[in-house]
């Protein structure tokens, strides 16, 4: 068994919760589980592409579920919430031609790099920028930390490391929280803050470990039409160019430039480290076809007794990555446990609360779309609610359930941050399990699935679920599947559904996310973020309205 931090004994005594009645166990239909994730990812609904000519098919049958559940429309009668998009398809011509080093370098499409743009442009040029090695790319005031410090990268080219400097470090704790990723190690913050600096192009170093996932996973999610949210200023305000590069690629650059890659990687690790100019210039242009089309978040509602102008909320994405590079064969991304699963966790969820009854608070369950492009979809939601967020008392997301078995412990993304680790312990601990240190906080799931656009605007919402001590096999065995379904199946043809899959873990999760919502959609308490933490002026200030 994984030692329980220090930070879970606080949580246990400082968050303490009144005495609350748990409702009789909640009614999970794991026939709902297995007919649901075997549906969706079906070859039929083509990897639940956003915008895809599968869409419509995917949303009728979210919708037809939910009804059935026994929910209720949920935007003003309607089943749907338009999310207006914009699709970028880069053509697949795209190379990076790199001059000014020993010899000419380009690196080719999905070999050497991915690269796209967010600038709606039907083509876009860079040309003669000079390349600039920016270490981790981070402007940190907070921390004392700036890696652009002194520097102008106006129409320059970033070359960034991604994660943190600080990721290598075996425990957590420190200015950038050793193991467990900040914000600032995120590939979305690199290109942000490289935006923010004027950057004409921003490429990621890719490294399997910091990444958390190997090359082939972002030539999967990059290698195809790219979505964003549909905006105004058609995204002018950000680089021209993002992308990544392979280290192999990354080395050959450097030593091209008179640089090694690995030194530089030491150096950018210390504090008052100084970017590098590399004296090469990049050339690229991407030429890219355009299309507008709406994709849609599925939204149902169960509503309050007596207070049904307050909100818990449950949600799940239904996206996954549509047809994608093939192997063996096989071109379809069918993402039955990303995220197939969590929406048939939701509808089995909506079905158990409809059958124990209406609470004071209304409940919403809300599957989003486009978590895979970046959470668009949660994010077009949390920025155009159809509840307001400041009414919205907290919740739960879930995102790939367990089909390994029943554990003896729950894992908390983000364990510290809000008043919801108290809930977590309280129905870990109804369910005879102990709560456990996240097992790879240097993955940054925190900043990595729906939970957080809503964290972002102040509303508490939960990441947790089974750890790896699996009650046949132990931690071996969990770490194992673990890594199996990173290495073999996620992001790729291979997340299909399985029938022999043991879903009495998943169930163990599902019961503990009733009574967590079920408590909040009863009692009158509004969950907050803890003192101190990034998110709670945001609720502090919205709430101070209500």
């Amino acid at each position: 068994m994984k030692p329980v931090t220090p930070a879970i004994y606080l949580l246990a005594t400082a968050l303490s919760l009144p005495a609350f009645a748990q409702p009789a166990p909640p009614q999970i239909s794991v026939q709902t589980l297995r007919d649901v994730t075997r549906t969706l990812s079906s070859d039929a609904f083509e990897g639940r592409a956003p915008t895809s000519a599968a869409e419509p098919k995917v949303i009728a049958y979210i919708s037809d579920r939910f009804a059935k559940a026994g929910l209720k429309p949920g935007n003003n009668g309607k089943w749907t919430q338009d999310v207006p998009m914009v699709e970028i398809t880069v053509a697949p011509s795209a190379a990076m031609a790199f001059t000014g080093g020993k010899a000419p370098i380009t690196l080719a499409y999905k070999t050497d790099m991915v690269v796209s743009t967010r600038q709606v442009r039907p083509q876009v040029s860079v040309k003669d920028s000079d390349v600039v090695f920016v270490g981790y790319g981070i402007n940190a005031p907070e921390k004392g930390w700036n890696d652009y410090a002194g520097l102008d990268v106006r129409g320059k080219t970033v070359i960034i490391l991604i994660n943190d400097p600080d990721w290598q470090k075996p425990t957590i704790g420190g200015e950038f929280n050793g193991r467990a990723m900040t914000y600032y190690g995120r590939w979305t913050y690199k290109y942000e803050e490289a935006a923010r600096q004027g950057a004409a192009a921003a490429i990621i170093v890719h490294d399997t470990e910091p990444a958390a996932y190997p090359f082939d996973v972002v030539v999967s999610s990059w290698a195809k039409p790219v979505l964003n949210l549909d905006a105004k200023n058609d995204h002018m305000d950000e680089s021209q160019a993002i992308g990544w590069m392979t280290g192999d690629a990354a080395t050959r650059l450097m030593a091209s430039a008179g640089q090694d890659l690995n030194a530089l990687k030491l150096a950018a690790k210390t504090h008052g480290f100084k970017a590098v100019p590399l004296g090469l210039k990049l050339n690229m242009t991407l030429n890219n076809t355009i299309r507008r089309q709406l994709s849609h978040n599925v939204v149902g509602i169960l509503p309050g007794t007596s207070r049904p102008n307050e909100y818990v909320l449950a949600s799940a994405h239904w996206d996954h990555l549509g047809h994608c590079e093939p192997v063996k064969g096989d071109g379809i991304c069918n993402g039955a446990l990303d995220n197939a699963s969590g929406v048939a966790g939701l509808v089995a969820l909506a079905e158990a609360s409809v059958k124990a009854g209406a609470t004071p608070r209304s409940q919403v369950f809300l599957a989003v779309t486009a978590e895979e492009s970046g959470l668009l979809g949660s994010q077009y939601y949390a920025e155009h609610p159809i509840y307001p967020l400041a009414q919205t008392a907290g919740g739960v997301n879930m995102d790939v359930l367990n089909v390994n078995g029943k554990t003896r412990d729950v894992e908390v993304t983000g364990v510290g941050k809000s008043d919801l680790d108290a809930y977590v312990i309280r129905y870990a601990a109804a369910g005879g399990r102990t709560i456990s240190p996240e097992s790879t906080p240097e993955k940054g799931h925190y900043y990595r699935s729906d939970h957080f656009s809503f964290a972002k605007l102040g509303v508490p919402m939960l990441a947790a679920g089974s750890g790896e001590d699996l009650v046949v096999g132990g931690v071996a065995a969990g770490k194992a599947a673990s890594e199996d379904y990173t290495t073999n199946r996620y992001h790729k043809p291979q997340d299909e559904y399985v029938a022999t899959w043991d879903w009495s873990g998943a169930v163990q999760d599902l019961t503990m996310y009733f009574n967590i919502n079920h408590e909040l959609a009863t009692t009158t308490t509004w969950p907050n973020w803890v003192k101190g933490d990034e998110f709670r002026a945001i609720r502090d200030k919205s709430r101070s309205g209500q």
